[in-house]
């Protein structure tokens, strides 16, 4: 279980700060919630803490492994599929694995196919929200700014 101030990491809405832990009733059903500050977009996230392990929230990565991953990023080896509807969901595993690397990976590909072809308003959707998983993330485990990181994610992409 996290405690107030934990900064953990969602699959799919990035990593931000536990602000506080609260009970809601939803269909007649008492449950506790984690209320997820996030560092961009001043957006709330309510995660069922009963849940939080089999949705795949984890405690952020470190400062090493932030510069790890950094560094791993121009060696992505990617793969650009052509059917929209596979690479939509190969892509979506990727994002739910809430592993950084494919969470890059998926990011990096998609870079590329706007670059060759252009991207779909959904292949543009997922773009912009895997930025925001890694960049989240990458924010709060090397305390910087979001402006930063993100200059240092789209230098590593090129």
């Amino acid at each position: 279980m996290f405690s107030i101030g934990d900064m953990i990491a969602h699959p799919l809405h990035g990593a931000g700060v536990i602000d506080s832990i609260v009970s809601r009733e939803i269909n007649g059903c008492v449950r506790q919630y984690y209320v997820l500050k996030m560092p961009v977009g001043a957006m709330d996230v309510m995660i069922p803490t009963e849940s939080s392990d089999m949705i795949g929230v984890r405690p952020i990565i470190g400062s090493d492994e932030a510069e790890s991953l950094m560094d791993a990023i121009p060696d992505i080896d990617i793969e650009i599929t052509s059917n929209w509807s596979r690479r939509y969901r190969e892509n979506m595993e990727r994002l739910r694995s809430g592993n950084l690397l494919e969470v890059a990976r998926v990011i990096k590909s998609l870079t590329m196919r706007d670059v060759e072809r252009g991207l779909s308003a959904g292949d543009r959707k997922m773009l912009t929200s895997a930025k925001q998983i890694l960049i989240s993330e990458l924010v709060l485990s090397q305390q910087t700014s979001y402006e930063e990181v993100e200059t240092r994610v789209n230098a590593a992409m090129a």
